[in-house]
Parts: structure tokens; sequence; C-alpha cells
């Protein structure tokens, strides 16, 4: 599913226009980006929580020259999923 079917799926189970709902599908996005790049945790009940992570430097390798790079240490954002959307997902695969 790509973000237009997205907005297509809550304008017609929310009975929105389609643009009303890619404006609400924007501002969900928008918030929940601006506030884990604050170093914020979003948490959603039963769907999961975004967080900021801090990644430690690392040492690497180039794959074409074999060359051993420092990785620089750098905050990345992480989801994890809540125990209603794990359910889910495993109902599914059964």
């Amino acid at each position: 599913m790509n973000k237009g079917e997205l907005i297509e799926i809550i304008a017609q189970e929310a009975d929105l226009s389609k643009a009303a709902a890619g404006r609400a599908l924007e501002a969900i996005l928008s918030n929940i980006v601006k506030t884990v790049a604050k170093k914020q945790d979003v948490q959603i009940t039963g769907f999961g929580s975004f967080k900021a992570v801090k990644r430690p430097s690392r040492t690497g390798r180039n794959p074409s020259t074999g060359v051993a790079i420092k990785i620089a240490a750098t905050t990345v954002p992480r989801f994890t999923a809540g125990t209603a959307f794990k359910a889910a997902v495993a109902k599914k695969k059964s």
C-alpha cells in the first residue's frame, strides 16, 4: 500500500474528501516527525511507538575496496509495534 491508497481508504472510512484525508494524513505524519526530531516519544496505544535512538559510531568496510571506514554516531528514528499490532499480524500469518 502506498500513500495514495492510504488516503483513499481514509477518505472512504472516515467519509471525507480525498483532499481532506490527505491533509489529515500529512498533519499526522508531520507531527510524528517533528516530535521524534525533538527526541520525544510518540506512543499510539495498540499501534506502536516512535522514538529517536542514538546509534554509536562504528567501523564499516567499503564494499568495493575493502578499506575500513569510520561511520559516525547518529540519531535514527525507531518504530516498535504495539501488542495489538503484533497480534493482528501474527493471526494473518497463521
